[in-house]
């Protein structure tokens, strides 16, 4: 039998050094695309989400200290109710009421519902609401004269 030529061992690599690794490799590029995704994913949702507006009431006149509770109501056009909030106040309300909802652009319809101190039935007032770019609706309200 012939003995078979003696293949030189291949060279040592040192120890704990890692081979070369090229960019096709690396982790790095997939994290960042995965991150770009998320990111131009919270771009679009927050690009479409509805702003948040604050409908500031200046209560005009007089009479308000009278007013115990505000029931505000705002309608989009199919008469859906957007927002509801209620109010109670013990000495009447102060100058500005400020209310803070999500509200798109548009024109809704508001109802304002009162409850004076005096008077058995709820005050009932009634406006347009006409929501632009802008952040900050104010809107003026004048008690109706008492009938009583």
């Amino acid at each position: 039998m012939a003995e078979a030529p003696e293949q030189p061992a291949p060279a040592a690599a040192p120890q704990g050094a890692k081979p070369r690794e090229g960019w096709r490799t690396h982790p790095l590029p997939k994290r960042l695309a995965l991150i770009a995704i998320v990111a131009v994913g919270l771009w679009l949702w927050k690009a479409t989400d509805v702003p948040e507006r604050q409908l500031i009431l200046q209560l005009d006149g007089a009479g308000w200290s009278d007013v115990r509770a505000m029931d505000l109501q705002v309608l989009d056009p199919e008469e859906h109710i957007l927002k509801r909030e209620e109010r109670f106040f013990a000495n009447g309300p102060p100058p500005e009421v400020t209310f803070k909802m999500p509200l798109p652009q548009g024109t809704f319809r508001t109802l304002v519902f009162l409850k004076v101190q005096g008077r058995e039935q709820r005050v009932r007032l009634e406006e347009r609401l006409s929501v632009g770019e802008g952040e900050a609706i104010v809107r003026q309200l004048r008690l109706p004269a008492s009938s009583r």
